[in-house]
């Protein structure tokens, strides 16, 4: 029997945007469409274009620089929304509009203050209006698992005669369970006219831990497109995390029929440059791309995994993106194998970054003994996520004088790129090295900015672990508030700290050099 095909339908820059924490500037956006293009999803949700100028931009240039995933812009079912979609989408290869509206009487009456017969003339003709603009319509009832199946199915015909090809089937609010989820499925599949028309796809939230067990239910009863993010992110509790899902189907193949056209040996690297970018670190026991996901501690584990790893390990560590022989990398390394490391790994450094790249990991490598492969992408991850020539200073130096008795006292010297690479230096104290630091660093600049958040995470064991160490400063300007994510790293962690808090300065910098463009969803409304 053939496998058939399950399409990936990839929402974390939309969705997973819209969860506290996860809001990514244009640049971050590019980055992590790029590599959701060389995971290989099929369709790329790029954004909810109506939300803001920057959600609109953002799926615009998505739209024109991806070239084979579909983009999908997100929209209400009205006529402002899909305009705007269909805008944003105009360059795209092969654009998707997907629109959605309530089919729960709950939503109905409470949210929407409408009758069922007025929500069902207003979905079929958002998805006429949405097919004016491309052929490719995908439609979404949204919290369909609290809905009437009866209504359910009558709203999916309707939805198909107007021209929806995908019938996007959500568990908006993660209620449901994976025996009920197959059945509402089976239902749909035997009680909507022309079925036979759309692509059935699931949308499932994580609130009761079932996502991705939902999510595969469905597909056992016939659905055909699955929506994930990268790491499971997204509203409240996330969505199906997409390395789960996909390994679950390359994993148990034995029982499922079908397959997918993921590339698993980008997982981790999707993983990790997500994290690099918003700050938001994975739980160490996280399947698929948690630090623990492919260690072993117990004696009887080591001693199984040494004989055959198939002993404790059901998938292959390569096969997501990890080695599992690693290459001991030091200061005597030369740039061939820490680079013949780093593809293993699945990064590739372009021409222009490797002397930067080499610099950071030489610097890192004369303090620390080992680098091990968490230290490798971490190092990888900063270098390729900063724009430091748009950046106004850069860090020329850092000392530190700490001890029990005497205050904290620290010297920095900042090189100032709008002020002719002029370097100036100034000696602070502090109620510790990282907050001498900063205070140094505000003089020298004479910013206003404020650290709101400070989170230390050590990337490798050992006390010469290497740390990254993220902020959140704000800085009022121009009647509002400028709000940005900074990142550092070093051995030593009132060095990463400072580094962290120069990273957000930089970074409100730009913002005002550009008009203070954010990109930042305003609501959470979504499917």
């Amino acid at each position: 029997m053939n496998k058939e095909k399950i399409f990936i339908f990839d929402t974390t820059l939309r969705d997973g945007e819209q969860a506290p924490g996860f809001s990514m500037n244009m640049e971050e956006k590019i980055l992590i469409a790029e590599q959701l293009e060389r995971l290989g999803v099929d369709i790329i949700e790029a954004g909810f274009p109506v939300i803001s100028d920057g959600d609109f931009e953002a799926t615009e240039l998505i739209a024109q620089k991806i070239k084979k995933a579909q983009v999908a812009g997100l929209a209400r079912a009205n006529t402002k929304d899909i305009e705007a979609a269909g805008r944003a989408l105009e360059k795209a290869v092969n654009p998707r509009i997907h629109t959605f509206i309530s089919s729960s009487d709950i939503h109905i009456e409470y949210q929407l203050k409408k009758t069922r017969d007025e929500v069902l003339k207003e979905a079929v003709k958002a998805v006429t209006q949405a097919k004016s603009f491309t052929k490719n319509v995908e439609f979404s009832p949204m919290d369909a698992t609290r809905s009437d199946w009866k209504y359910l199915c009558e709203m999916l015909s309707a939805v198909i005669e107007a021209g929806a090809t995908t019938l996007n089937i959500p568990d908006t609010v993660g209620y449901t369970v994976p025996n009920e989820f197959y059945d509402l499925i089976r239902y749909i599949k035997g009680n909507v006219k022309n079925i036979d028309k759309a692509i059935i796809s699931v949308h499932c939230h994580n609130d009761l831990g079932l996502a991705g067990a939902n999510a595969i239910a469905a597909v056992q009863a016939g659905a055909r497109q699955v929506e994930c993010t990268i790491n499971g992110i997204g509203e409240r509790a996330g969505n199906t995390a997409i390395e789960e899902f996909a390994m679950a189907i390359k994993t148990r193949s034995d029982i499922f029929n079908v397959y997918t056209d993921i590339d698993t040996r980008q997982i981790v690297p999707a993983s990790k440059l997500l994290t690099n970018i918003t700050g938001v670190s994975v739980q160490p026991n996280k399947a698929i791309v948690g630090e623990n996901a492919f260690a072993h501690e117990s004696g009887i584990h080591q001693d199984g995994v040494l004989k055959n790893a198939q002993t404790y390990e059901i998938m292959k560590p390569e096969d997501v993106g990890i080695q599992k022989s690693k290459l001991v990398l030091g200061k005597h390394s030369g740039r061939h194998a820490v680079l013949t490391r780093l593809k293993e790994l699945g990064h590739e450094i372009e021409e222009s970054k490797i002397d930067a790249f080499f610099e950071k990991f030489k610097s890192i490598a004369d303090r620390k003994k080992e680098i091990f492969d968490e230290d490798l992408l971490a190092i990888t991850g900063e270098v390729l996520h900063k724009k430091e020539q748009d950046w106004r200073y850069s860090v020329e130096n850092i000392q530190i004088s700490t001890g029990m008795f005497s205050p904290p006292m620290s010297m920095v010297t900042l090189k100032d790129h709008d002020q002719n690479d002029e370097e100036v230096f100034e000696v602070a104290h502090g109620n510790g090295g990282v907050d001498a630091g900063i205070n140094a660093v505000k003089k020298i600049t004479g910013t206003k900015a404020r650290l709101k958040a400070f989170n230390l995470v050590a990337i490798t064991g050992g006390s010469d672990a290497l740390c990254e160490v993220s902020s959140i400063v704000e800085e009022e300007y121009e009647g509002s508030v400028l709000k940005v994510f900074g990142s550092g790293m070093s051995i030593d962690i009132s060095v990463a700290g400072v580094h962290s808090f120069v990273d957000a300065l930089n970074k409100i910098e730009f913002m005002k050099k550009t008009g203070g463009k954010r990109i930042k969803p305003e609501t959470s409304e979504g499917v």
